[in-house]
Order: C-alpha cells, then sequence, then structure tokens
C-alpha cells in the first residue's frame, strides 16, 4: 500500500500517472436511442455499412449530361442537347442518356445511367426542349460522387469520443437508431456536521446565524459532472464521524463507477475523510496536491476505483473537478476534454505564485482601446466563489514559473465572453 503525506505534496503528473496505472475498473455501456446519446461517450468504433451519397447526385440545379458532349462549347459556338426527361430529388426513374441528351435534375437528385457531370441553368439556354450549352463541364462537375462523404466501411466515430450534435446527424444517417455509450455514474458526497441542504432552509438567515453553512457545493459538482458528460448520483450529506464516512464510501465504492467528496480532507488535525479512507485499504491513497487553490484536494484507488476527496472551500473543490476529477474519469472511458477557448491578453499586474506549484488564477478579460487585458482578480482564497463569476477566464501558471510580471503577454482559459471596457 501506498501512502502520499500531506507534508510531501504531490505534482499533478505523478498524480495522474500513479492513479491511471491502478485503474482497473471499466464504466458499464448502454445502449441508448440517439437523442439520448448527446453528450456520452462512444463505447465502441462506429463503421459505415454503406456509402454516403449512395449515388453520384447533383450539388446543383441544371442538367445531367455526359460531360464529352460538352466539350468545345462557347457562347459564340454553343453545343445542342436535347433534353429527354426531369429527375427531382428521392426520384430513381429508369433513365439512360445517350450521346446528344441531356436529363434535368435538382439538387441532391440522382445521376442518370450514363452522366458523369451536371450543368448549372447559368451555363445554358432553353428552347423547348433543347439546352443550348455555353460553357463545357468536366468530368464529375457539379456532382457529389458515391461515398464521397462516408465511404463504407470507413470507421467514421471512435470509441471515447463525446457525442456532438452533429455526430448525431452522422448517425442517423447511417440508419443506426441506438448507440452503445459508457455510462459513467459517479457517487457524490458532501462531508461536514455543519452543511445545510438548500431544500431544508426556510431561512437563509437563520442558518447563517447559526453559523452553519448551505450545502452549494452540491450543485456545482452535479452540474461540472453533468455538463462533461458523466452521471452523478448524489448521496447525501455525511457527518464528521469518521465510522460513518467510511461505511458510505463503502457502499458507494460497490455500486458506482466512481465515488467524489467534497469537505473533510483538509489540513486540519481530523481529516475525517482521508483517514476514513485508509480504513478502506486503498491500493494508493495521495493526501495533498501541488496546485493552488486546492492542495487540500486528494485521491485513492480502490478497489480499481477512483475516489475524488476535495476541499470544502467552493473554488478549491471546482479547480480539483478541472484539474483532478475529469481527466481521470475522461481516462476511463478513453475519453479527451472538450476544447476550450485560450486568448492572448496583457496582464494588468504582477501575478505572484510559489514556484513547483501549478496555480489557477481567476482572472477578468476585457477589451479596450482594441487591446486585450487581462486582470488578476483573486490570488488567494478558495472560497471566494464571486471571483468566478466576476471573472471569466483562468489563468494556469505552470509549476517552473513564480509568476508573471505586469505587462507580460499571458494565455488565458475563457470561462465566457471577453467583457468590453
Amino acid at each position: 500500500m501506498a501512502y502520499g503525506g500531506f507534508r510531501e505534496l504531490a505534482s499533478l503528473n505523478y498524480v495522474m500517472s500513479s492513479v491511471k496505472s491502478l485503474l482497473k475498473h471499466k464504466p458499464r455501456v448502454v445502449t441508448v436511442d440517439l437523442l439520448e446519446a448527446l453528450g456520452r461517450f462512444l463505447a465502441e468504433d462506429v463503421t459505415a455499412h454503406i456509402n454516403i451519397p449512395p449515388y453520384n447526385r447533383s450539388v446543383v440545379d441544371g442538367y445531367a449530361v455526359r460531360s464529352i458532349d460538352t466539350f468545345g462549347a462557347s457562347l459564340s459556338n454553343p453545343v445542342i442537347l436535347r433534353v429527354k426527361a426531369f429527375i427531382r430529388v428521392g426520384e430513381s426513374p429508369e433513365i439512360e442518356i445517350g450521346p446528344g441528351e441531356a436529363v434535368e435534375v435538382s439538387t441532391g437528385a440522382r445521376l442518370p445511367r450514363g452522366a458523369d457531370a451536371v450543368l448549372m441553368y447559368e451555363k445554358t439556354r432553353r428552347l423547348g426542349d433543347i439546352i443550348e450549352v455555353l460553357e463545357p463541364v468536366p468530368p464529375y462537375g457539379n456532382v457529389s460522387k458515391i461515398g464521397e462523404d462516408i465511404r463504407e466501411g470507413e470507421v467514421v466515430l471512435r470509441r471515447g469520443m463525446r457525442l456532438m450534435p452533429w455526430d448525431i446527424a452522422v448517425l442517423a444517417s447511417l440508419g443506426l437508431k441506438t448507440v452503445n455509450v459508457y455510462e459513467v455514474r459517479v457517487a457524490v458526497a458532501s462531508i461536514g456536521s455543519e452543511l445545510v441542504e438548500l431544500d431544508n432552509i426556510q431561512d437563509i438567515r437563520e442558518v447563517l446565524d447559526k453559523n452553519l453553512v448551505v450545502n452549494s457545493n452540491k450543485y456545482s459538482m452535479i452540474a461540472q459532472l453533468r455538463s462533461s458528460g458523466f452521471t452523478p448520483h448524489y448521496i447525501g450529506i455525511i457527518p464528521d464521524n469518521i465510522d460513518e464516512i467510511a461505511s458510505r464510501l463503502r457502499e458507494a465504492i460497490a455500486e458506482y463507477d466512481a465515488v467524489l467528496t467534497m469537505g473533510g480532507a483538509s489540513v486540519g488535525k481530523v481529516d475525517y475523510t482521508i483517514e476514513a479512507v485508509r480504513r478502506l485499504n486503498p491500493e494508493i491513497l495521495i493526501h495533498g496536491v501541488h496546485m493552488r487553490p486546492g492542495r487540500a484536494n486528494s485521491i485513492a484507488v480502490i478497489k480499481g476505483k477512483p475516489v475524488f476527496m476535495l476541499s470544502g472551500f467552493p473554488v478549491a473543490s471546482i479547480v480539483g473537478f478541472e484539474a483532478l476529477v475529469k481527466p481521470i474519469l475522461l481516462y476511463m472511458v478513453n475519453g479527451n476534454d472538450d476544447p476550450k477557448p485560450k486568448i492572448k491578453g496583457i496582464l494588468t499586474r504582477r501575478v505572484n505564485t510559489p514556484i513547483n506549484v501549478r496555480s489557477y488564477v481567476r482572472v477578468r478579460v476585457y477589451r479596450k482601446n482594441d487591446g486585450i487585458y487581462v486582470e488578476p482578480l483573486a490570488l488567494t482564497g478558495s472560497g471566494v466563489l464571486s471571483t468566478l463569476v466576476r471573472g471569466n477566464g483562468i489563468l494556469i501558471v505552470p509549476e517552473d514559473r513564480e509568476g508573471y510580471d505586469e505587462g507580460d503577454i499571458v494565455e488565458v482559459t475563457l470561462l465566457r465572453e471577453v467583457f468590453e471596457g
């Protein structure tokens, strides 16, 4: 059994490599309807069993022709072709064109046999049942060829991809009504005798007067899990009792794919969650990480499943989710994080951060006089949740830097749009 003591904080790189090597559990695979699959992670490769388009089709309104019949056509010397039929989208009449013939087609219509190109209306003059071709068209001009979009046998979507709306459309175009996805069930528990559920509050002032705390972390964590494609299962508040915490966590580990707690993992005299997890014989327990805010964030592996122990301070737990929880859960489904928009701007004042600690600085990014500026909002305080609301970005300072100077050009991960002024 390996332990990481709090006096020797672990680097994020060490945490990732150590924990991943011990994860043996795989979330279950479920079959869901297409519209229920949005935002979920594919559990298998999807291979096309048909061609799309399934036939050569027109990409313009005009006339299907044999391209060779149009060679040499010009305004002064047009080529004459006879129009023998009209094909609309969805029709597949048994028509074949020969030399000197054309078939009128609409956009998306199937090309008749013998045709290998489509003339746009603008390149012709219609005279009854004949057209004058005013400009040649090359072979397969204005034609979407069979399999041009998706070819039979091609791997269209790969295991671990998070399904986006356009992915759902591709699956539907292949005729698939259901798809196999991972269901990552995460048990979420709040630790602390001082916590009160929002549903049980009649007057928020009475709660605060009693030095109790609204369990707001529950909402941010469940929202983060859902928005990231995972399935949270809230199991309630657990009081500061090591025996009860251990018992509840043991049950959760048996039932769910991962367990996430908030609170009870601090640097105080009694770290209730940490002590409870120790009783469950973890394969590894890392207590404390080189990150700011959130050095109390911790992680264990028990029976091949991850157990995340995040700080009870709001911002520290939110940052801990992004830095610890999400990467591990994504690893379990062979997934990748959604790309996040980034922007570069001028730092408005110096940011001091400790060396060998990855720091997540809340910032306000704004546009002024055609320039982009980055204003640090809070350099300390993992419980100042309002800075994430007033701000719109996170500046990540790597472990090998002691901050940035005023005037430096820094890159920021945007949480919402750039502010004006």
